[in-house]
C-alpha cells in the first residue's frame, strides 16, 4: 500500500456535486492498493497514520499524533499512487489492484483506521469520480509505502 498523508486544516470529498465527507482538521490520506497488499500492510499503515507525530505541541514542535489532538481522518482511494512512469509519458497503472481485490482491502483499511483511532473516519467512494479539496497545514505532506516500510 502507498499513502500520501497530508496534515490539513480542512478537507472534503465531493461526488456528483454532493459532499460525501468533510473534516475540520486532521489528516487527508490518499491510499493506493496493489495485489500484493494484505492484512499486515493494513495494520502497519493504519498504526503509522494514527500515531505519526506531525502535529505541533504547545512548544510548536511536531510531537503529537492525530489521535493525541483529537483530529479527524479523511481516507480517499487513489489508484494513481501506483503509476509507473519509467517508460514514455503515459503512466501505467498495471500495479494498481482491480476493484475485486482493492475494494475489500479498502474497506478493511477503513475499519482498521476507525478501530485504531477510536472513532469513525470520513471516506471517499472507491472508483468514483471524486473532487477532493484541502487546505494543507504547514504544508506537511508525507509519502509512505508499506513494502519498504518507508
Amino acid at each position: 500500500m502507498r499513502a500520501v498523508i497530508q496534515r490539513v486544516s480542512r478537507a472534503s470529498v465531493t461526488i456528483d456535486g454532493k459532499c460525501k465527507a468533510a473534516i475540520r482538521g486532521g489528516l487527508l490520506v490518499l491510499v493506493g492498493i496493489e495485489d500484493a497488499d494484505g492484512a499486515e500492510d493494513i495494520a502497519w499503515l493504519s498504526s503509522k497514520i494514527v500515531n505519526l507525530r506531525i502535529f505541533n505541541d504547545e512548544a510548536g514542535v511536531m510531537n503529537l499524533s492525530v489521535k493525541d489532538t483529537g483530529g479527524e481522518i479523511l481516507l480517499v482511494s487513489q489508484f494513481t499512487l501506483h503509476a509507473a512512469t519509467r517508460k514514455g509519458n503515459r503512466p501505467s497503472y498495471i500495479r494498481a489492484s482491480k476493484p475485486e481485490v482493492a475494494v475489500p482491502l479498502y474497506e478493511q483499511m477503513i475499519a482498521r483506521l476507525e478501530a485504531d483511532l477510536g472513532r469513525g473516519i470520513g471516506t471517499g467512494e472507491f472508483g468514483a469520480d471524486m473532487k477532493v479539496e484541502l487546505l494543507n497545514d504547514g504544508p506537511v505532506t508525507i509519502w509512505v509505502d508499506t513494502k519498504g516500510r518507508e
